[in-house]
Protein backbone atom coordinates (compact mmCIF):
# COMPACT_ATOMS: atom_id res chain seq x y z
CA UNK A 1 0.00 0.00 0.00
CA UNK A 2 1.42 3.21 -1.21
CA UNK A 3 1.96 5.98 1.63
CA UNK A 4 -1.10 8.23 0.18
CA UNK A 5 -3.26 5.17 0.55
CA UNK A 6 -2.36 4.41 4.30
CA UNK A 7 -2.34 8.31 5.16
CA UNK A 8 -6.32 8.38 3.49
CA UNK A 9 -6.52 5.34 5.39
CA UNK A 10 -5.35 6.52 8.90
CA UNK A 11 -8.05 9.83 8.15
CA UNK A 12 -10.58 6.93 7.31
CA UNK A 13 -9.96 4.75 10.35
CA UNK A 14 -9.96 8.24 12.73
CA UNK A 15 -13.50 9.16 11.38
CA UNK A 16 -14.20 5.96 11.60
CA UNK A 17 -13.61 5.83 15.50
CA UNK A 18 -15.16 9.00 15.69
CA UNK A 19 -18.47 7.89 14.31
CA UNK A 20 -18.63 4.45 16.36
CA UNK A 21 -17.95 6.71 19.29
CA UNK A 22 -20.69 8.90 17.97
CA UNK A 23 -23.10 5.61 17.55
CA UNK A 24 -22.42 4.36 21.32
CA UNK A 25 -23.23 7.67 22.98
CA UNK A 26 -25.84 8.19 25.44
CA UNK A 27 -28.36 11.23 24.83
CA UNK A 28 -26.49 12.75 28.05
CA UNK A 29 -22.95 13.19 25.38
CA UNK A 30 -21.08 10.55 27.62
CA UNK A 31 -20.11 7.83 26.02
CA UNK A 32 -21.70 4.49 26.73
CA UNK A 33 -20.08 1.28 26.58
CA UNK A 34 -19.73 -0.84 24.13
CA UNK A 35 -22.55 -3.03 24.07
CA UNK A 36 -20.57 -6.03 22.84
CA UNK A 37 -17.82 -5.87 25.60
CA UNK A 38 -19.41 -8.62 27.85
CA UNK A 39 -20.32 -10.56 24.75
CA UNK A 40 -16.77 -10.33 23.68
CA UNK A 41 -15.60 -10.92 26.74
CA UNK A 42 -17.15 -14.10 27.39
CA UNK A 43 -16.12 -15.22 23.80
CA UNK A 44 -19.79 -15.09 22.70
CA UNK A 45 -19.09 -12.80 20.09
CA UNK A 46 -15.86 -12.42 18.08
CA UNK A 47 -14.84 -9.55 15.25
CA UNK A 48 -14.23 -10.12 11.78
CA UNK A 49 -11.57 -9.38 9.02
CA UNK A 50 -14.25 -7.26 7.81
CA UNK A 51 -15.01 -5.15 10.43
CA UNK A 52 -18.37 -6.88 11.09
CA UNK A 53 -19.35 -9.01 14.31
CA UNK A 54 -20.50 -12.69 14.53
CA UNK A 55 -21.80 -14.85 17.46
CA UNK A 56 -19.30 -17.38 17.74
CA UNK A 57 -21.72 -19.15 20.70
CA UNK A 58 -25.37 -18.72 21.58
CA UNK A 59 -27.99 -17.13 19.95
CA UNK A 60 -31.40 -15.57 19.94
CA UNK A 61 -30.68 -11.91 21.92
CA UNK A 62 -26.78 -12.42 21.09
CA UNK A 63 -28.00 -12.60 17.73
CA UNK A 64 -30.39 -9.75 17.59
CA UNK A 65 -27.91 -7.53 19.41
CA UNK A 66 -25.04 -8.50 16.63
CA UNK A 67 -27.29 -7.64 14.01
CA UNK A 68 -28.53 -4.28 15.26
CA UNK A 69 -24.30 -3.48 15.86
CA UNK A 70 -23.70 -4.45 12.52
CA UNK A 71 -26.09 -2.48 10.46
CA UNK A 72 -24.74 0.76 12.70
CA UNK A 73 -21.20 -0.28 11.48
CA UNK A 74 -22.49 -1.02 7.97
CA UNK A 75 -24.21 2.34 7.92
CA UNK A 76 -21.40 4.27 9.29
CA UNK A 77 -18.75 2.20 7.09
CA UNK A 78 -21.01 3.35 4.15
CA UNK A 79 -21.11 6.77 4.57
CA UNK A 80 -17.42 6.93 5.39
CA UNK A 81 -16.56 5.31 2.33
CA UNK A 82 -18.78 7.95 0.05
CA UNK A 83 -17.19 11.13 2.17
CA UNK A 84 -13.54 9.24 1.24
CA UNK A 85 -14.31 8.28 -2.53
CA UNK A 86 -13.65 4.87 -1.17
CA UNK A 87 -15.71 1.80 -0.72
CA UNK A 88 -17.07 0.22 2.40
CA UNK A 89 -15.31 -2.46 2.56
CA UNK A 90 -12.23 -0.57 2.64
CA UNK A 91 -13.31 1.32 5.53
CA UNK A 92 -14.68 -2.05 7.35
CA UNK A 93 -11.28 -3.33 7.25
CA UNK A 94 -9.42 -0.52 8.46
CA UNK A 95 -11.42 -0.76 11.49
CA UNK A 96 -11.00 -4.24 11.72
CA UNK A 97 -7.39 -4.00 12.10
CA UNK A 98 -8.10 -1.00 14.54
CA UNK A 99 -10.36 -2.96 16.81
CA UNK A 100 -7.58 -6.26 16.81
CA UNK A 101 -4.78 -3.34 17.52
CA UNK A 102 -6.55 -2.35 20.60
CA UNK A 103 -9.16 -5.19 21.64
CA UNK A 104 -8.17 -6.76 24.59
CA UNK A 105 -6.29 -10.09 25.24
CA UNK A 106 -8.84 -13.03 24.72
CA UNK A 107 -10.70 -11.16 22.15
CA UNK A 108 -11.70 -13.70 19.52
CA UNK A 109 -11.17 -12.90 16.04
CA UNK A 110 -12.16 -14.42 12.58
CA UNK A 111 -9.84 -14.14 9.94
CA UNK A 112 -10.27 -14.35 6.03
CA UNK A 113 -9.43 -18.21 5.53
CA UNK A 114 -12.62 -18.63 8.40
CA UNK A 115 -9.85 -19.67 11.42
CA UNK A 116 -11.09 -17.96 15.06
CA UNK A 117 -7.84 -16.84 16.64
CA UNK A 118 -7.69 -15.85 20.18
CA UNK A 119 -5.57 -12.31 20.93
Amino acid sequence: MSSLNQARFSKIAIALLIGVFVLLGSPGGALAQDPLDTPRASGQVGERFDGFAQVRSGGGDIQALVDRINGERRKVYQDLAAKEGTNADAVGRVFARRLLDKAPAGTWFLDESGNWRQK
